[in-house]
């Protein structure tokens, strides 16, 4: 049986092979966390884009449909009701105008949504608390064993194994 570095277990290990495992696994962390802050902030921009999508949209199709659906919708609207033109043409423009609004709500959920989305700040707070944490942190002393006697876990390997 090894430990996860691939010394025995038991086996006492020196002072470099502990700060290497230190330090390998400190930027491990470090990879993780930047890793994290890119997904969050394609998420945050993936949500900006569809608000801007959204948005743009709204204003496309109020800008190129007002004419064509104007006449059409109006024209229809008079012939279903007998109605005046002018008021027709009134209820064309404002379906318009609704339609435009809705896709409107739809950007501004989608922006409030991106603008919530806190991904790097959450990731640099946690990457304070992780250095905070590591200023820390003290090694546990180990308490003096006389020459002669050999360590308890080295002792229970050897009282298993025979």
């Amino acid at each position: 049986m090894s430990a996860p570095d691939g010394s025995p277990v038991g086996a006492e290990r020196s002072i470099g092979q502990l700060f290497a495992s230190a330090t390998a696994d400190m930027s491990a962390l470090v990879h993780d966390e930047i890793a994290l802050a890119k997904a969050q902030l394609k998420q945050d921009v993936k949500r900006g884009a569809t608000s801007g999508g959204a948005f743009t949209a709204a204003g496309v199709l109020l800008l190129f449909s007002l004419p064509m659906l104007n006449f059409a919708l109006a024209y229809g609207i008079r012939t279903w009701s007998g109605w005046n033109l002018a008021l027709c043409f009134l209820l064309s423009f404002a379906a318009n105008v609704l339609v435009a609004a809705v896709l409107a709500l739809i950007g501004v959920v989608f922006a409030k949504k991106a603008k919530k989305g806190q991904g790097p700040q959450k990731v640099a707070a946690s990457m304070k608390e992780t250095a905070g944490v590591l200023q820390k942190a003290k090694p546990h002393p180990r308490p003096e064993l006389p020459e002669d006697r050999v360590p308890p876990a080295i002792e229970a390997v050897a009282r298993s194994s025979s």
